[in-house]
C-alpha cells in the first residue's frame, strides 16, 4: 500500500505536468493512477485489516459491506478498461493515415474516460444490491456476494472479464508497435532542404515521445495482464472442480494459492511508477524535475 501510494502520487504529479498533460494518452494515464489508488485503499486497505490485524469494519455494517464490494469491483474493472482507452488511443496517434490520427485529442479521451467511468459506475452496481453480511458460523461472519446464482453469475463473470481485457490489451498492444514500425519504414518525399529538415526534426521528436508513451504503456499492460491473469485461472479451477471431494490437506493448499492469486492482483496497481522508471528515460527526467523543483 505505501508503495502504491508513493508510485500512484508521483505519477499523477508528473502526467499532471506541462510537459506531458498536452498529450491526450496522458489522461488515460491519469485516470489510471487515480483508479490504482481507489482500489488500494478500497480494497487493499480492508484487506490488510481483516487479514492482518482480524479488523473487519464491513461486517458491522450492511452499508460499508456493500460500499467495500462495490467499489473494490468497480476501481478493479476501470483501471485495465483506462488501460485499453490508452492503447486505442496509441494505436490512432501511430496510423499511417494522417485523418486518424488527428482523432486522438484530448477532447476524445475527456469524453472517453468521463463516458466509460459513469457505464462501469452503474453496470456494477448489482454489488449495492445483491451483497449481504452472510454467517458462516457461530460468531464468524464475512461480507460476500449472495450464494447461489448470483456467485456463480459473478464468478463467470470475472473470469470472462479477466480474458477480454486481456485478449484486447494485448492486442492494442501489438497493434501499436506494428504502426509505429510501419511510420519508420516511411521515408519524407524529396523537397526543399530546409523545410524537409523541419518536418524531419518534428516527426522524430513526435515518434520519440509516442514510443515513450507506448513503452510506458506496454510495460503496464505486460503487468498488469500477467499479475491478474493469475487469479482468473484460479477462479476458473475453483468453478471446475466445485463438485469435488477434497480433503483437509487439498483445501487448505488451495486456499494458500487463494491467497497468494490475490496478494498478485494488487502488484499491477502499486508499481507502474517504478516500472516506468526503470523503462523511460523521459519519464525519468520528469521525476528529477519534481525533485528538484524544476
Amino acid at each position: 500500500m505505501l508503495m502504491g501510494t508513493v508510485g500512484c502520487g508521483i505519477n499523477l504529479i508528473v502526467f499532471t505536468r506541462k510537459n506531458l498533460r498536452k498529450n491526450p494518452c496522458s489522461i488515460y494515464f491519469i485516470a489510471y493512477n487515480v483508479a490504482n489508488l481507489g482500489f488500494i485503499y478500497a480494497l487493499l486497505l480492508s484487506a490488510t485489516m481483516e487479514e492482518g490485524y482480524n479488523i473487519d469494519v464491513s461486517i458491522q455494517s450492511l452499508i460499508i459491506c456493500r460500499l467495500r464490494l462495490y467499489t473494490g469491483i468497480l476501481f478493479d474493472v476501470l483501471s485495465p478498461f483506462y488501460l485499453i482507452l490508452a492503447s486505442i488511443d496509441r494505436i490512432l496517434v501511430t496510423s499511417q493515415d494522417a485523418l486518424v490520427r488527428q482523432k486522438s485529442t484530448r477532447r476524445l479521451a475527456l469524453l472517453s474516460v468521463i463516458g466509460g467511468t459513469l457505464f462501469w459506475t452503474l453496470f456494477q452496481s448489482h454489488a449495492l444490491v445483491l451483497t449481504n453480511i452472510i454467517q458462516l458460523g457461530p460468531n464468524l461472519f464475512v461480507c460476500y456476494f449472495q450464494p447461489g446464482v448470483y456467485l456463480d453469475f459473478f464468478t463467470f463473470y470475472a473470469i470472462l472479464k479477466q480474458f477480454v481485457f486481456f485478449s484486447l490489451m494485448i492486442i492494442c498492444g501489438i497493434w501499436s508497435i506494428k504502426n509505429i514500425r510501419n511510420l519508420q519504414r516511411i521515408r519524407i518525399a524529396p523537397d526543399l532542404s530546409v523545410s524537409r529538415t523541419v518536418v524531419e526534426n518534428s516527426s522524430q521528436a513526435t515518434a520519440k515521445k509516442d514510443r515513450q508513451m507506448i513503452l510506458m504503456l506496454l510495460i503496464d499492460i505486460i503487468i498488469s495482464a500477467l499479475f491478474s491473469f493469475v487469479y482468473a485461472i484460479y477462479l476458473l479451477y475453483l468453478q471446475i472442480t466445485q463438485n469435488y471431494n477434497k480433503t483437509t490437506d487439498r483445501t487448505e493448499i488451495e486456499d494458500r494459492i487463494g491467497y497468494l492469486c490475490l496478494f498478485c492482483i494488487g502488484i499491477p496497481y502499486c508499481v507502474s511508477c517504478y516500472a516506468n522508471l526503470i523503462v523511460s528515460k523521459t519519464f525519468r527526467n520528469e521525476v528529477k524535475k519534481v525533485f528538484l523543483c524544476g
